[in-house]
């Protein structure tokens, strides 16, 4: 009797078990998920027969991710269908989120019918782990794998994405944000990451369309190099349109119909999420612009503090109000605010482009009463928010007098040939632009200036962030300004300077990939670094 009672107790746990698991919910957004919960969502989607199987196997220790490039259909917006690279089936890929400090294993497995690898934007990881195809590895091949492992060291907001052939890859999808979080950091009741992107929604009807493009094959679609009307043309060729309302640009000829469609986490319009707070709270938004255009945001109905700038924190923030924050390719702004205005209130981008209206939020507060509903005004004239002059002075590491091992100017600039145009540093494109040679430790100063008449360059030095000296001559007031991304404006010329503390070769860009890819690249190499890695030939490798 007793035996047939623990039969009869077992068979019904199992058969409780079972329910429980065949009762999960599919719909899930991966798109924002810490990996450790991503790998539980799918261990209870698994069929129940594989159950035991897949959490086994997908099982992973603390700050171990696996990312996994894939090609997957993405809906911007209703009726706006695109095919994107992804990673983990997401744009953006998942939110990767650590403690400073902490040792982190990021397994990369390709497969997509191109090679990828990842750039970890802005950490200075250690060389061989830059993702860099060519320089400091070689490019993960389709069906391969490569694992990333670095210390997160430096607390901030970072991105992560594709460095092979990033003009595309990236305009394809193939990026995330990194966290990396303050061990003694202020909490915040709420915490968003809002990933700025613009996409061509358009691209694949005009391939149906053009008798000499194979439609089959988006993957060997360059982004770069289309003109929206039906024939390829190299990208070099195509000048930078910029709307001196909205400070909104990108290379090409007419910028309405090549970046049609605005995106704030994948999304647009209505279509993206709502921000979703409690009166009293104390919340932090993360802007992360991973696309190629210049975008001014605008908080409606708040007092905030910009607190820092590509991750790093800015001293003694003053609050300010309705003063539009314009954000480049590859730069970072953390904002912070008190939700104590309760109602429906807009973050949202402005400029005079009917693209602009799909990149905003709705802040919702959770049990108001309608007394506030704001409205989108996208194209309200409102003060630009000046970072040379914001926070409070501090001694700083480095100082515009002091001495340097090594001075370095960049003359940035566009030139026309009979191939078109193309984007220079000293007259040179890469890789026969002259490298910043150093040594280690030493102290380096970089003056920036950009002698293009209409082209904004955002320029990235990557294993190192660099203090922000002057602009225009004049030296930073306010917050020491420390950052990894830099916008110059045509005729703007700054100083920075940096310490050469992380032995390798370093890429020295412009992000508005448009750009490197048609030339503005330079190197930062180390004396008597050599690299763990041997260039293959047959890798297919394309850095800029």
């Amino acid at each position: 009797m007793t035996k047939r009672l623990i039969q009869t107790f077992t068979f019904s746990l199992f058969i409780f078990i079972l329910a429980s698991c065949s009762n999960t919910t599919n719909d899930v957004d991966h798109s924002n998920m810490n990996m450790d919960e991503e790998q539980e969502v799918k261990a209870k989607n698994a069929s129940n027969k594989d159950l035991l199987q897949t959490v086994s196997t997908e099982k992973l220790e603390k700050n171990e991710f696996t990312l996994v490039a894939q090609e997957r259909k993405h809906t911007l917006a209703e009726g706006k269908e695109v095919t994107a690279w992804t990673f983990n089936g997401s744009v953006p890929g998942p939110e990767i989120r650590v403690q400073e400090g902490e040792n982190v294993k990021i397994n990369l497995k390709n497969e997509l019918k191109d090679p990828v690898t990842i750039h970890w934007h802005g950490l200075p990881v250690p060389n061989n782990m830059d993702g860099i195809p060519g320089v400091t590895m070689n490019a993960v091949q389709p069906g391969d794998s490569f694992t990333y492992e670095f210390q997160a060291s430096v607390p901030g907001t970072y991105w992560y994405h594709s460095h092979q052939d990033g003009v595309n890859q990236l305009d394809k999808g193939l990026y995330g944000s990194f966290i990396i979080e303050d061990k003694g950091d202020k909490k915040y009741d709420k915490d968003y990451i809002l990933v700025l992107d613009e996409w061509m929604s358009n691209m694949e009807s005009m391939q149906m369309e053009d008798e000499n493009t194979d439609s089959t094959n988006m993957e060997g679609m360059d982004h770069s190099n289309m003109d929206m009307g039906s024939e390829p043309e190299d990208m070099s060729d195509m000048g930078t349109s910029e709307d001196a309302n909205s400070d909104e640009t990108t290379a090409g000829h007419d910028m309405d119909s090549m970046y049609d469609t605005f995106t704030i986490n994948g999304k647009s319009g209505k279509d993206v999420t709502p921000l979703s707070v409690k009166e009293g709270d104390k919340v932090r938004i993360r802007l992360v612009n991973a696309g190629f255009m210049s975008h001014k945001i605008h908080l409606h109905g708040h007092d905030f503090k910009v607190i820092s700038t590509d991750g790093q924190e800015i001293t003694d923030p003053e609050v300010i109000k309705d003063e539009l924050i314009t954000i480049s390719p590859g730069e970072r702004y953390d904002i912070e605010f008190t939700a104590d205005n309760p109602g429906d209130w807009y973050l949202e981008c402005h400029g005079d482009m009917e693209t602009s209206q799909g990149m905003k939020a709705l802040i919702q507060y959770e049990d108001f009463s309608d007394e506030n509903v704001d409205q989108p005004n996208e194209k309200e004239n409102l003060p630009t928010f000046d970072l040379t002059s914001y926070g409070k002075e501090k001694k700083a590491e480095f100082s515009l007098d002091q001495k340097y091992d090594l001075e370095y100017t960049m003359d940035l600039n566009t030139v026309s040939d009979e191939s078109g145009e193309k984007y220079t540093i000293n007259n040179k494109t890469y890789p026969n632009t002259e490298n910043i040679q150093v040594k280690e430790g030493d102290l380096v100063k970089v003056k920036l200036v950009n002698n293009s008449e209409t082209d904004d360059h955002p320029m990235h030095l990557h294993g190192h962030f660099f203090q922000v000296l002057s602009k225009d001559g004049n030296p930073i007031q306010g917050s020491p300004i420390i950052k990894d991304t830099l916008n110059i404006k045509p005729g703007e010329e700054y100083v920075v300077a940096f310490k050469a503390d992380n032995p390798g070769n370093w890429m020295f860009h412009c992000h508005d990939l448009h750009h490197a890819t048609a030339g503005m690249v330079t190197q930062v190499t180390y004396e008597g670094f050599k690299p763990e890695f041997t260039p293959d030939p047959n890798a297919n490798n394309k850095p800029e």
